[in-house]
Parts: C-alpha cells; structure tokens; sequence
C-alpha cells in the first residue's frame, strides 16, 4: 500500500514514492480486448466502435429513462424490406409478445456521429424505409449521439407517412402528441443521455443560430437555467414545446413567449448572473427545437454524476482560456473531498474555483451526510426528511460555501453549476484572491474569511506565461519577496527585495494557508511537482514547512489533466499550524519531525486522449465485475426497485482508495 511516513524537510520534498496503491481483487470475468458488454442481454461481447458506443447509451436510455423492459427489447433485429434483410439496432416489442417483424412497435437506429442525418445510405431514410416494412411500427428514433430525430406514423387521407415528432412515448403511453407535460412525466438522466442532449443543442445553435461556439455555449446555459427554474418554482410546466410547436411561425412563437417569461422569472432570481438587459438570443423556431431536446428530463433529479459530466464538458470545451486555467478532473476532485471530509459546521472555500468542481463535490459530500442524518432521525416520516434535508442544505448551501474566480466568465458558469446541483451560487464571488482583502467585493469582505476557513481545495492557475507584476501584491507576501540560502546552515531567509514577478501558484500557497485557521484548518492544493523539487524553490519549501504540516503528498499520473495539458502534478495537503507553533520552532530553529502519508494516483481512469482506462488481465483482456446493487426495473410499466447484479467494466483509478487509505491512516494518527 503505498503510504508511508517520513521526515518532511529531508524526505518529502526530496523523492517521490514508486510504489501505487493496489486494486481490489474483483471477479473473474473477462470481456476481450476492443469490446463490451452488451447492456440488453448482459453477456454478449460486441466490438467497441463509435455507433456501438451510441447503441449501448440509447439501450440504457430506454430502459431507465422510457421504461421499457429489457426483455422486449432486440438487437440487430432482422427486418425484412422487400428482397433485403437488413438489421436494425434496436427494436422494441409489446410485453409477452413474440418477437416477429409484424408485432414490433418501436425501432431505433443508431449511428457513428460521423453519420450525417441526411446520408442517403444510413441516414433517417433508412430508419424510415425499416418502419414502412414494419406494418404496427408506430415510432421510430435516429441518432449518431449528436443529431437526434424522433418520427410517428401518421395516417393522413388514407396515406401512411411518418412526421417527426418531439420524443419517443414512454412505455405505456400510446402518443407522445400531448401538448404540456406533466412534472410526473420528466425522466431523470442516465449514462450519458444528457451529455448527447446538451451536445446536440450546442452544436444546432452554432451551426442553425450562426453563433460562434463559446456564445452558444451562453445561449445553452440560459436554456438551462429556465429548465431548472421552471423545475422548482412551477406548478405546471411552462419549459416544453408541443408536437405541433417546433414548425411553422405560430408554434415557435408560442415557445418564445413561454421561454421569455421565464427567463424573467431567472434574472430577477439570480442578478448576480444576468442583467437586466439579457434575453435569450434565439430564433423562435430554434429555439423550440432547443426545447424539445431538453424537455422529457428532470434536471433536478437527475443524477449529481450523470449533470457533472454533460456540463463539465461543454464548459470545459468553450471556456478553457490561456490564464492557465485547467479543470480539475472530477475523481480528483472527489479523491481530495473524501480525504478531508467536511462536515456540515465547516466553512469550505476554493480561491481559484474556476467551474466549481471542488466546491460543488464538496456541497454534495455534506449533503448525502444530511440527508442521511435526518433519515436516521425521522425513520417514519418521509415528509419530515424531506422538510428536514431541504433546509439544512439551504443553511449550508447559504453560510459554508465560498469560491472566488478572477475570471467573471467562470465564476458565472459555476453559478450555473451549482444551481443545477443544489445551489449553493450566493457564496460565489468575482475576485483576485491574490490582491489585498481590503479591495473585495463588499459582499465577499463581510464573509471575514481570512483566518476563518476550516477546509480549502483549489487547483490555482500555473506558469510562469501569467506572472504576478503588481508591486502592491507581490510586498504582501513572504513568498513575494527574495530569499537567500545559508548552505552550510541548510536554511532560507526572507530578504528584503520584493520579486519583479512570481508565477502565481507560488503566491497561491501563502495566500491559501493564510486563510485557514491556525491550529485546524486544512488544505488540498494541486501543485506543479517543481514547488516540490526544483533547488531553485527551495524557499517555497522551507516557507510551507515553518507555517504548516504537511499531512500527505499525492503524486498524480502525468495523463491526470489530459487531454487538454500535460503537466505533472501532486495534491499537498496541508495544516496550518498555530502561531505559537510556529514561534517556538523558530526559536528552537528546527521543525519538528512528524509522519506524512505519500501516495502515488498512478491509475486515474482515463489515458492521455481523455479515453476511459479500465482494468484489464495479463493478456490485455479488460476486467468486469458483479455488483450487487438496488436498480428500478420496469415491469409492464411498472416500477420495480429490487437489487440486481450488475456488471461493469472495473475502471482502472486509484484516487478513491488512496482516499480511504489515508483517511484509515490519518485516524491512526490521533
């Protein structure tokens, strides 16, 4: 197991640990190499390609999202169409029926997100020819992932054509023609159905608006919010556009008005986020489109995992920018969260929050203790958790999360963040955290945070491209300043000339150990591992020793931030000591020795495209293992929450185990 203890000053900084934590045995289960398990039968091997990756995410989607039962449901089924026989991905079939051409009732057709809609070979026309040769085929879906068009049989004059229709019904619901939905209709995302729907909006407003990306991106994000406003505040839905919507000039300009009010309803909510002036800049007729890519889930419930991914990657594609501003990979996120383990009374803050990705980690860490603390305290009375669980998150939400950005336009997308995950956004501010406190918003200056913070996570801009001029910063710091080393005493002192420049990580570390409290507050900062071993930083290093204690030091695989940049990093977590501590160990002039937990994250779950890495044998053969887990099923509709054994491929990351490790580690310590 790789922790250990050491000297910090002569072993920390001076090596780095070989060894890795170890995987957890799993069952012996094997899926060949280039392939994967089918979802629908559980057993079946097929090749891992593109438009096998958007077959198996649609498979998902029907059976969590639209309720239909796996076992009416085929695969590569045979259709005849006329002398041809060709196979369509995936056919649905009424319950306890069998399985023949005339009694299908739903096909869908999956394809690469290299296959355009209008390809004459496997574009909708091909959908379209599958269900003219199915006689009781009532609705048929296309997709490549990125484009998606759901279509109906209709029966107009005695001809049958299809037309194209806002979604698929939901099992058990014979038309999906119903103009306003129902709250109780909405389906909680699964997999990654959400990311294809926001990927499909971005794109269509960017290629049917004529916007550039990164405005689509804020059109998108106003869509959003509208869906989770009309999602909490609303009695009935207003976020839908109807079958008979999306066309034409009336429709459309129904949808517009609707959006248009609530997007009102949005700004007076959230001024911070938008002006009064803003409106949603949209054609009607995209944005009914828009809206109907949206309009069947219930963002609120969806799950924390499955919204963190779908929006993680939309911002993180339009607002990467050259401040050197990089997004911390969510299980390094969680890896830090679980290591220091807040709790509900403790005030969290992020200085260089960017989207938000460890602030809203940590909100729902405390929240999933809430709510477990109050299903213990009410065992009976569903309803007075639920009262229970909402408002102590709102007083957490409200009073012990706060994030500061430099940059308006992230701290803006991490207000969207939060929202949609829990809102925790009135503790979200625009600031250099680096310049003096006394030039903070007003709002930020009465949070009183210096000295005051119980946990700190951050992931602080890097590189030496974004120095640190500003001689009024750079003389607040310690670190601002120039040291000189005594080799022979093998210590640095703080000399008296302020730096022309700094790269900002360095001022960073200061800054956040300053706002800790002395004595108990604690830190995760990712770190260049040149902090923590470049000779010429040895100052940086003598600084962090004589103000804190350094708790452990995780040493994170190079492809940690790829694909977007390659650089090496650690997470040091760090313990502001006491002033008292630090004035006797300055006049003693030694820093006591102490034990520190060392790790090396040499498996985190993805390679350096951004492809997900899994577990796999001795002969390149990816692992799968049996979980017993409690999944709803649906039984003719139905409902059913019973446990069920699942099989997953075993993702080949680390970072949770080397979480728990230290926390059994640190627990020794005490």
């Amino acid at each position: 197991m790789a922790a250990r203890t050491a000297s910090p000053k002569d072993e920390l900084f001076a090596q780095r640990l070989s060894a890795s934590v170890t995987q957890s045995p799993v069952a012996a289960i094997i899926v060949e190499q280039g392939k994967l398990l089918d979802f629908i039968d559980g057993k079946t091997q097929r090749p891992e390609t593109p438009e096998e990756y958007v077959r198996q995410e649609i498979a998902k989607s029907l059976v969590r999202e639209y309720k239909y039962a796996k076992a009416d449901i085929e695969v590569e089924f045979t259709v005849r169409v006329g002398t041809r026989k060709p196979r369509a991905d995936l056919v649905i079939f009424p319950p306890q029926t069998s399985h023949e051409q005339e009694n299908a009732v739903l096909i869908v057709e999956c394809k690469a997100s290299t296959v355009k809609s209008a390809d004459k070979k496997d574009g909708v026309g091909q959908l379209q020819s599958y269900m003219a040769a199915c006689p009781n085929v009532q609705y048929g879906m296309w997709t490549n992932g990125i484009e998606r068009f759901c279509y109906r049989r209709v029966v107009k004059g005695g001809m049958v054509t299809v037309e194209e229709v806002p979604d698929l019904p939901e099992f058990g619901r014979a038309d999906e023609a119903e103009d306003r939905p129902r709250f109780d209709q909405l389906k909680p995302a699964t997999s990654d159905a959400l990311l294809f729907a926001f990927r499909r909006c971005h794109n269509y407003i960017a290629a049917n608006q004529g916007l550039p990306k990164p405005q689509a991106f804020w059109e998108l994000l106003k869509l959003i919010f509208c869906k989770i406003r009309d999602e909490r505040h609303n009695d009935e839905i207003a976020f839908y556009a109807g079958a008979n919507e999306r066309h034409g000039l009336n429709g459309p300009l129904k949808v517009q008005k609707r959006l248009e009010a609530l997007f009102q309803a949005v700004k007076d909510d959230y001024p911070t986020i938008f002006k009064a002036s803003e409106a949603i800049d949209l054609k009607p007729v995209v944005l009914a489109y828009l809206v109907t890519q949206l309009q069947m889930y219930s963002l609120l419930e969806s799950d924390i995992d499955v919204k963190g991914r779908a929006y993680e990657e939309i911002v993180g594609s339009n607002l990467r920018g050259d401040r050197g501003e990089f997004f911390t990979p969510r299980n390094i996120c969680q890896m830090a969260v679980s290591m220091l383990d807040p709790g509900e009374k403790q005030l969290v803050l992020d200085p260089a929050c960017g989207t938000g990705g460890f602030l809203i980690t940590a909100m729902n860490h405390v929240i999933n203790k809430i709510a477990a603390a109050e299903r213990a305290k009410n065992r009976r009375d569903g309803s007075a958790q639920q009262r229970g669980v909402v408002e102590r998150i709102r007083k957490y939400a409200e009073s012990f999360i706060v994030g500061m950005d430099f940059n308006p336009e992230l701290v803006k997308a991490s207000k969207m963040n939060m929202v949609m995950n829990n809102d925790g956004a009135g503790g979200l501010f625009q600031a250099n955290s680096l310049e003096s406190p006394t030039l903070w918003d007003a709002e930020l200056r009465k949070r009183d945070i210096i000295g005051e913070v119980d946990l700190l996570f951050t992931n602080p801009p890097f590189g030496s491209k974004i120095p640190v001029t500003d001689p009024s910063i750079l003389e607040q710091y310690d670190l601002g300043h120039s040291w000189s080393y005594d080799k022979k005493a093998d210590t640095w002192s703080k000399a008296g000339q302020v730096h022309r420049s700094q790269p900002p990580e360095i001022l960073f570390i200061e800054r956040c150990i300053r706002l800790l409290k002395p004595g108990t507050g604690r830190a995760a900062i990712v770190l260049p591992d040149g902090i923590l071993g470049s000779p010429g930083l040895g100052y940086v290093r003598e600084w962090i020793l004589r103000h804190a204690r350094v708790l452990a030091s995780i040493d994170l695989h190079p492809d940690t931030f790829q694909p977007f940049v390659s650089i090496q990093t650690s997470v040091l977590v760090l313990q502001r000591k006491t002033d008292e501590q630090v004035r006797l160990e300055g006049a003693a002039g030694k820093i006591n020795d102490y034990p520190v937990f060392m790790a090396v994250a040499n498996h985190v779950g993805h390679d350096k495209r951004g492809n997900r890495t899994y577990v796999r044998d001795a002969k390149g053969n990816e692992m799968v293992e049996e979980v017993e887990t409690k999944e709803v099923e649906y039984v003719d509709g139905v409902p059913v929450h019973r446990p069920v054994t699942v099989r997953r491929k075993i993702e080949d990351d680390n970072t949770q185990q080397i979480a728990q490790e230290f926390r059994r580690w640190l627990s020794e310590q005490d």
